[in-house]
């Protein structure tokens, strides 16, 4: 038998896993690194984060990433190039990480990364009829393998597709797996580059579970915030908070067709970018309004339509949790708002579950590699949407 697969198999059958999960989100703010220890799996997942840090992209990374980044027309030698070079650029990071946690990297079992998404396209962004759904990340897996000496697995987002989901929000899988109660029902809000929520009932029936995209929730604010104020975002919605609400562009804005059509849907900065904005602005004759106010306004746009599409999908939202997590948690203004349009909503901190905000995503990444290597029965039935399937693709070190 191949040693690589010998080792594979002993892994499955462990009690608990070590596993160092990899998130890079749609903000190309950095890596961040999660390291877990694992105890079953499915739904009696039991995670532990033992440690957790972001790795900050040197601007030379983000320009780099950038020049690929959710565009129809790229030189095509930048994303292979970048495909191998972030895969090692994870790599190094991970080794970094585990030098100064003294945890050595033969005690690792697994790393779960999902790669940097530079194209999400599914068939209701690109409408060939000859295409479905589509996305790509880079970061060859096997570089991290290879270079790290664990066995790794990635590109978790294709499985999905070849399933007939849009290989988005993958957020449901780990929400369901170690966030379901029986005591409440809850919504995990994540607002990253965009937003996505899961439902969880307290029935714990995976089959009423609901997942979708909302929309952006920092990709625009982030977008112009590095447009007009040469920053990365709005620290604490200063520029939100010193700006005002353009009513006719948030109008303008408001009847873009996305936020029109039912759930369960998925979408990217492919569709909600600085073009976008500008085409609203255009139509709504706002182009001259101060850069505070489109600040102002598109902090607006993400408050409203994630409690839109909260709102519309229950009718009750009284008796329901709402944990939040993501970058969205970390500004103000933008939380203040959802307060303001849900009023009967209970929003909480995803911490208080014993998983910082910053770590949710890693650690979602971790647990679906674990679920790749050990997962038995699985729980999803009758939706595209969240297709019944373990994903990933295995990488060895040699």
């Amino acid at each position: 038998m191949n040693p690589d697969v010998e080792k594979l198999y002993k892994i499955a059958q462990k009690n608990e896993r070590l596993v160092v999960g990899l998130m890079s989100g749609t903000s190309l703010d950095g890596l961040d690194v999660a390291l877990c220890k694992i105890k079953g799996s499915g739904i009696e997942t039991k995670v532990q984060v033992l440690n957790f840090e972001t790795e900050p992209y040197s601007d030379e990374t983000k320009a780099d990433i950038r020049k690929i980044f959710a565009k129809e027309n790229i030189q095509f030698q930048s994303l292979c190039l970048l495909n191998e070079w972030i895969g090692k650029l994870h790599a190094e990071i991970i080794l970094k990480f585990l030098k100064k946690w003294k945890v050595a990297n033969i005690d690792i079992d697994l790393i779960g990364s999902h790669g940097q998404t530079v194209f999400h396209s599914p068939f209701h962004l690109h409408k060939q009829q000859k295409f479905g759904n589509a996305t790509l990340q880079i970061g060859d897996g096997d570089q991290i393998a290879f270079k790290t000496k664990i066995i790794t697995v990635s590109d978790f987002r294709q499985k999905h597709i070849a399933c007939g989901g849009e290989g988005a929000p993958l957020a449901v899988y780990g929400d369901y797996f170690i966030f379901s109660s029986p005591d409440e029902d809850r919504i995990m809000l994540n607002m990253g580059g965009i937003a996505n929520f899961t439902f969880l009932p307290k029935s714990q029936n995976a089959e009423e579970i609901f997942t979708t995209d909302t929309g952006p929730a920092n990709t625009l604010i982030d977008a112009f915030v590095r447009l007009y104020f040469g920053l990365s975002y709005d620290e604490n919605g200063n520029i939100a908070k010193s700006g005002k609400v353009n009513n006719d562009l948030l109008k303008g804005l408001r009847l873009f067709p996305f936020f029109k059509s039912n759930p369960s849907k998925t979408t990217g900065p492919e569709m909600f970018n600085i073009e976008f904005v500008k085409k609203a602005m255009n139509e709504t004759k706002t182009e001259n309004i101060a850069p505070a106010d489109i600040i102002a306004t598109l902090t607006q746009l993400s408050a409203e339509t994630i409690t839109d599409c909260i709102n519309n999908a229950f009718s009750d939202l009284s008796h329901f949790k709402i944990y939040i997590s993501g970058g969205g948690v970390n500004n103000p203004v933008l939380i203040e708002q959802m307060k303001n349009l849900l009023p009967k909503a209970n929003f909480i901190k995803i911490d208080e579950l014993r998983i910082s905000s910053d770590a949710k995503e890693a650690v979602l990444f971790a647990v679906l590699a674990n679920e790749c290597v050990a997962g038995k029965k699985l729980y999803f039935q009758n939706s595209k949407s969240i297709p019944n399937v373990r994903m990933g693709k295995i990488s060895f070190p040699d």
